[in-house]
C-alpha cells in the first residue's frame, strides 16, 4: 500500500500512472535500446555486466591465480636440456715413439648433449610457504571483487529508486499546480463576479511561481540522476533509460544482533581484512624458511666425445647422478630484518581488523536507526496528509462562504503538497534504507 484513499483522489489516479512492474520480462543490456525500460533487477546486473572495473578486478584474480600456479611448480623436477659444441686449439699430444704419430689427448672437436633433471628434495617448507602467500594473495584479489560489485549495486539501486522518487516528487508538484491554476481560476471568476480583488489572483499567481519553482528543480535532480544511471550503465548521457517499478513502502521487523551478527560474518571488508592477516602470516613464514639449507639431487644423461678409449671422436653415452646441500651461514642480517617486518605487518593486519568490526557494526546500526526514524517520518506524514486535506477542504468552505481568506486556502495547498512530498521522501529513505542495511550486514543486494 502507498497512499490511504482519503488523501487525494487525483493523486492516487497519479500514482497510478507508474510504469510497468517487477514481473514483467527482464531486457538484458546486450538487447536494450533507447526506449527499453529497466527494472531494478535488470538495472544493477546490467550496470555490473557493463562495468570494467570488474573485468580489470577478475584480471587481477587471474593474475594472482598465475602466480599460485607458478609457486606450485617448485614442488615439481625441473627437467632441461643442453646441447654444445666448442673448439680448443691447440690440443696436447704426447710422443711416446718418434716414429708413431703423436698421441692427442682430447679432440680439437667437443660435442656434448645431456637431458638434466633437479629435484629439491627438502627445503623445510619454503615451496609451502610459499604457496600458502600466493593463495592468500589470490583470495584478496577474489574477495575485492565482491566489494567492487556489491558497490556498484547499491549504486545501481540508490539511482534507481532516485530516479523513481522524483518522477513521484514531480508529479506531486504537478498535482499542486493543477489545483493551484482551478483555485487561480475560480479567482479570476470571483473577481469578475466582484466579489474578489486582483490581489487574490497576483497572491495565487505568486504561489504557482514558487511551485514551478520547486518543480525545475526536481527536473533538474531527475535530470541528473538519469545522467548517472547512464553513466553507470556506460551508455551516452544523452541516451535516457527509462526504468520502471514500484515505489513503495514495505516496512519489514529487524533483528539488531542478528543484523550485527551477519555484518561481522558475511561482510567482504572483514574477509579482507583477514585475507591481509593470512597474507602477513604467510609472508612470515616465508621469511622464516628462507634461510633453511636445501636438498637437491641431480640426474642426468647423454651423450659426449673426448673419451681417450677406443676413439677420441666418438660419441658416448653418459650418465651423472649427484646431490646438492645448501646451507646459508651469513646474510648480512637480511633474514632478520625480513622477519621484523612481517611480524609488524601481522600486527597492523589485526589492528585493521579490529577496526573493520568496529566499523561494520557502527554500519549496522546507522542502517537500523535510519530505518526507524524513516518509518517513524512516514506515519508522521500520514498524519500531516490526514490533517492538511482536512484543513484545505476547511479553508475553501470558509472562503466560499467570505469567512476565510484566499492566503489560507493557498496556506492549506502548500501545506498539502509538502506533507505528501514529506512521504515520498520518507518511502525513498525507507527504501534505501533497507539496501543500506543490507549493504551493512553483508547480504547480496541483487
Amino acid at each position: 500500500m502507498l497512499f490511504r484513499p482519503q488523501d487525494a483522489a487525483p493523486f492516487l489516479a497519479t500514482l497510478g500512472l507508474l510504469v510497468g512492474s517487477a514481473a514483467h520480462a527482464q531486457v538484458p543490456l546486450s538487447a536494450a535500446t533507447p526506449g527499453d525500460s529497466l527494472s531494478l533487477e535488470t538495472t544493477v546486473r546490467s550496470v555490473l555486466d557493463a562495468n570494467p572495473a570488474i573485468n580489470a578486478l577478475q584480471e587481477e584474480v587471474n593474475q594472482a591465480q598465475s602466480r599460485l600456479d607458478e609457486s606450485r611448480t617448485y614442488l615439481r623436477p625441473v627437467v632441461d636440456g643442453t646441447v654444445s659444441y666448442t673448439r680448443v686449439d691447440p690440443q696436447v699430444k704426447l710422443q711416446l715413439n718418434p716414429d708413431e704419430p703423436g698421441f692427442q689427448l682430447a679432440p680439437n672437436n667437443n660435442y656434448d648433449g645431456h637431458v638434466t633433471a633437479r629435484y629439491t628434495v627438502l627445503d623445510f617448507g619454503r615451496a609451502n610457504a610459499a604457496i600458502e602467500a600466493a593463495r592468500s594473495r589470490t583470495l584478496t584479489a577474489a574477495d575485492q571483487i565482491n566489494v567492487t560489485r556489491r558497490d556498484l549495486a547499491f549504486a545501481a539501486a540508490q539511482s534507481y529508486y532516485s530516479i523513481l522518487f522524483a518522477r513521484e516528487a514531480i508529479r506531486v508538484q504537478d498535482a499542486q499546480l493543477a489545483s493551484l491554476r482551478q483555485h487561480q481560476r475560480e479567482m479570476e471568476k470571483r473577481v469578475e463576479g466582484g466579489v474578489s480583488t486582483n490581489f487574490d489572483v497576483t497572491t495565487t499567481q505568486v504561489r504557482i511561481a514558487q511551485a514551478l519553482d520547486r518543480r525545475i528543480d526536481l527536473q533538474n535532480q531527475l535530470r541528473n540522476q538519469e545522467i548517472q544511471l547512464a553513466r553507470l550503465l556506460h551508455r551516452p548521457e544523452s541516451a535516457v533509460t527509462p526504468v520502471r517499478g514500484r515505489f513503495e513502502y514495505n516496512p519489514q521487523p529487524v533483528n539488531v544482533e542478528e543484523a550485527l551478527a551477519k555484518g561481522s560474518e558475511n561482510r567482504p571488508e572483514v574477509k579482507l581484512a583477514k585475507d591481509a592477516e593470512q597474507t602477513a602470516s604467510a609472508q612470515l613464514r616465508v621469511a622464516e624458511t628462507s634461510n633453511k639449507p636445501s636438498l637437491t639431487v641431480l640426474a642426468q644423461a647423454g651423450g659426449k666425445n673426448g673419451y681417450i678409449v677406443p676413439n677420441l671422436e666418438r660419441v658416448r653415452f653418459n650418465t651423472v647422478a649427484g646431490a646438492q646441500l645448501s646451507i646459508p651461514i651469513y646474510d648480512g642480517d637480511r633474514n632478520r630484518y625480513q622477519r621484523a617486518a612481517a611480524q609488524s605487518a601481522i600486527k597492523g593486519a589485526q589492528a585493521r581488523t579490529q577496526d573493520t568490526q568496529e566499523q561494520v557494526r557502527a554500519d549496522v546500526l546507522q542502517a537500523v536507526n535510519n530505518l526507524q526514524t524513516s518509518t517513524a517520518r512516514y506515519d508522521n506524514s500520514q498524519v500531516q496528509i490526514s490533517q492538511a486535506t482536512d484543513a484545505l477542504t476547511r479553508a475553501k468552505a470558509r472562503y466560499r462562504y467570505g469567512v476565510g481568506s484566499n492566503l489560507d486556502v493557498l496556506d492549506a495547498e502548500t501545506q498539502l503538497a509538502q506533507s505528501r512530498l514529506s512521504r515520498l521522501q520518507a518511502i525513498y529513505n525507507y527504501t534505501l534504507g533497507q539496501y543500506q542495511l543490507r549493504r551493512a550486514t553483508g547480504e547480496q543486494i541483487w
